[in-house]
């Protein structure tokens, strides 16, 4: 039975798990957790496999949990929404503490956070998995035309189906995908939407009636050497115009009209303001970390969460771990990321309470199937300095290449890795590494 904040406001409560029931204090907690995302669960859940009845709070607002990754295949036309989505309380570990608050402070020194009702929460350990922002308002005149007059985003739940909508009634015209400057979640998935989309428009025979364009703020198609060949190819093979050092910084919805920001060809010389209209516009928007962690002590210079890269301890409170998005750590921000990462936090969590070494590490492995086609995609696996790191040797799959098998992992097998293992403890391909202590 999961506690929610109010249950667990005024008394101590007990918590039944399995066959134990225990009375935990209603302010303190043997781990907190911040986030209910895939990185907040999937600790949680293997937290509890190792130690059953450990006393565990997640601190976590919303009543959905979102199998994010799948958005880009709802903007393709392969999953519905519905597929993405399940209500929070159905992936929730049993036993644990839900607080159905956000969390506004974070003080390191006393150990404890405070809440959105003002409840302060004490910790022994602090997981921190909050994710980060996505910050529609960095773009003038975004937010009011989301939605609507062609502008949509594969970044919210709500959009990706508009994707689609556009994509089915688009026969002639302009469609541009944008990308801004990193860091941001899936790095590829920029990409994806447009490589799905010309690939609707390819099989509809209206592709050449179309005018497509990428607008990347950054200056390669993406940043591991190895999958760019193959990422050239499905642009050349689609007939894509690539520009790169291009920002988006305003939309005019009812006009149709983007304005970009180009960077200058020289060091030190005036930035380029162009114009561009269209018919579609897919919008990735800047990403940011939230000012919680900005504001509480626990961030690097650039705001993040700042980490000890593979151990994912802080680096200067032992207490607190992290995980996912808010990383301060320079590995891609993807939900497999994530995967690799909840079995080192875990185990490293566990060392510190027994007084132990800590002997699980992260090498910064992240994935990102680049999907080229309805059909086949470039299944990137890298770690830490772009070093390439493939679950299957290369006879099996060629990461560099575009295979059916990848398709078949990324429409079939993540979602149930996802929902089935991931979120449940079990850590399938997710062993962590060992350290040399």
């Amino acid at each position: 039975m999961n506690k929610t904040a109010s249950d667990s406001a005024s008394s101590p409560s007990p918590a039944t798990r399995g066959e134990t029931t225990v009375t935990v204090p209603p302010n303190a907690h043997k781990v907190v957790i911040l986030g209910g995302g895939a990185g907040g669960i999937a600790v949680a859940a293997s937290l509890l496999k190792r130690q059953a009845g450990m006393d565990i709070a997640i601190v976590e607002p919303s009543e959905q949990h979102s199998y994010q990754p799948g958005w880009t295949m709802v903007g393709g036309g392969i999953f519905t929404p519905e597929f993405t989505r399940k209500p929070m309380h159905s992936v929730m570990p049993k036993g644990v503490h839900w607080y159905r608050e956000s969390v506004v402070g974070i003080d390191a020194d006393a150990h404890e956070v405070t809440l959105g009702d003002g409840r302060k929460l004490r910790y022994e350990r602090l997981v921190v998995a909050i994710g980060l922002e996505l910050d529609w308002a960095a773009i003038e005149g975004l937010e009011e035309t989301l939605g609507k007059n062609g502008v949509t985003s594969n970044y919210r739940y709500d959009l990706a189906p508009y994707t689609w909508q556009l994509v089915q009634s688009l026969r002639s015209g302009r469609a541009l995908f944008t990308q801004p400057p990193m860091p941001i979640k899936c790095a590829g998935a920029p990409q994806k939407a447009m490589y799905l989309s010309c690939d609707h428009w390819q099989r509809e025979d209206v592709l050449s009636q179309l005018e497509v364009s990428f607008h990347n703020a950054g200056g390669v198609m993406f940043g591991v050497p190895a999958y760019v060949p193959a990422l050239e190819e499905a642009v050349k093979g689609y007939g894509i115009e690539v520009q790169f050092h291009q920002r988006l910084i305003a939309v005019d919805g009812e006009a149709q009209t983007a304005r970009f920001e180009v960077a200058a060809a020289e060091e030190g010389g005036e930035p380029q303001i162009v114009e561009q209209s269209f018919d579609m516009l897919h919008v990735v928007p800047p990403q940011k970390a939230p000012a919680l962690i900005k504001d509480s002590g626990l961030a690097n210079a650039a705001g993040w969460l700042d980490l000890e890269p593979e151990t994912l301890q802080h680096m200067t409170h032992p207490d607190i771990f992290g995980l996912g998005d808010i990383s301060g750590t320079s590995n891609a921000k993807t939900a497999a990321a994530v995967r690799k990462q909840a079995p080192v936090v875990v185990e490293n969590l566990l060392a510190t309470l027994a007084g132990g070494a800590l002997s699980a590490g992260y090498r910064g492995y992240g994935s990102c199937p680049l999907t080229v086609e309805n059909g086949r995609i470039v299944l990137a696996e890298f770690g830490y300095g772009g070093e390439l790191q493939p679950t299957f040797p290369k006879w099996v799959n060629d990461g560099t290449r575009p295979t059916r098998l990848a398709w078949q992992l990324k429409a079939r097998g993540l979602p149930f890795i996802y929902w089935n293992l991931m979120l449940k403890g079990h850590e399938w391909l997710a062993r962590p590494a060992s350290r040399d202590v």
